[in-house]
């Protein structure tokens, strides 16, 4: 039995039932008793070294974001206030460059700051290899997997880059496509980038089809980067059927370049995005993306700090969902 479980049979947030545990008055009687009664009924005996830690520390939760342009991460953010709102928590933001060590700057901020726990949006598993071992305090690897990288307070919440782009570029290739581009970050950098690059070769490779680096443009994941990524794909002279878009954010900006170009979409140029934000569905065409569920990841990645942080819970590693959302973007080809 764990605060997650009692939440569940209690049907109240693990916020509120770690606020009973924890003997807080901003909770009803009614709520109150029903979670008391699920404890006592398991026998539930809370962690009383995480509770005195947690009385003894800062309120404050920080969420590092590698990014200014990520609708995703926006969604996840406006999520994660929400959830803290009715808590004794409080949530400081803070925007880095992608290209940032995310790692060096929560050691600063855990000295200057002193957080009770870390959620980190997007981040390179090389720097946390390097330099995680200098964080002592609860963390979640939001958006990126960190299964592998062994730290006993590091959880992840994610969804299988690889298999959701491999899923997107076989719906292009299903349509017909063949001379497929892509638009990602820098590779020797991006960890995101990379798996969803991965995905792209798996697909090629399972339709028997042959990887030309020459179709690969990086850009930054913003609407001008990639404007201009796409421009310099036209410089290069390749017959282009579709776009594979590692964003909503690049399909936005690589749509207004083909149609600045005098191409249209999707009669000229099919494009498929990713993150499957409000912002696809309301652009014009709507476009074809990878959904990723923001509202799990943000649910999922709070509950896991707030047991980390309230009962010394192990690091939990999980993957979320992902679905295509079929729009308006891609063509069928004869």
């Amino acid at each position: 039995m764990t605060i997650i479980d009692i939440a569940k049979e209690s049907g109240y947030s693990v916020s509120t039932v770690s606020r009973v545990l924890n003997n807080r008055k901003d909770v009803s009687p009614i709520a109150k008793q029903k979670i008391m009664e699920i404890v006592e009924a398991h026998n539930f005996i809370p962690n009383n070294n995480a509770k005195h830690l947690k009385q003894t520390t800062t309120k404050s939760i920080l969420v590092i974001v590698k990014g200014t342009s990520n609708m995703l991460f926006a969604n996840i953010i406006e999520a994660v206030q929400k959830s803290v709102e009715a808590s004794e928590y409080t949530v400081r933001v803070y925007y880095l460059d992608e290209d940032a060590n995310e790692v060096s700057e929560a050691i600063r901020l855990c000295r200057e700051r002193k957080p009770i726990g870390i959620l980190f949006l997007g981040g390179n598993p090389t720097y946390f290899e390097e330099q995680f071992a200098d964080v002592s305090v609860p963390c979640v690897l939001v958006t990126t997997q960190a299964d592998g990288l062994g730290f006993s307070n590091l959880s992840s919440v994610s969804t299988d880059d690889a298999a959701a782009a491999e899923t997107a570029v076989d719906y292009l290739i299903a349509k017909g496509h063949r001379n497929i581009a892509v638009l990602g970050g820098d590779l020797s950098a991006s960890h995101t980038s990379k798996q969803r690059y991965r995905g792209y070769e798996n697909s090629y490779r399972k339709h028997g089809m042959k990887i030309d680096t020459d179709y690969y443009e990086k850009s930054r994941f913003s609407f001008d980067g990639a404007y201009r990524a796409m421009q310099r794909l036209f410089e290069k002279n390749i017959p282009i059927s579709a776009v594979f878009a590692m964003s909503d954010v690049m399909a936005i900006g690589a749509i207004r370049a083909i149609c600045d170009s005098g191409r249209r979409v999707p009669e000229d140029i099919s494009i498929i995005g990713f993150d499957g934000t409000l912002l696809a569905d309301y652009y014009n065409p709507k476009i074809v993306t990878i959904r990723q569920g923001y509202e799990r990841i943000a649910a999922r990645s709070m509950e896991i700090l707030f047991c980390m942080i309230d009962l010394n819970s192990p690091a939990v590693h999980e993957l979320v969902p992902f679905e295509m959302q079929n729009t308006e973007s891609v063509k069928e080809l004869n």
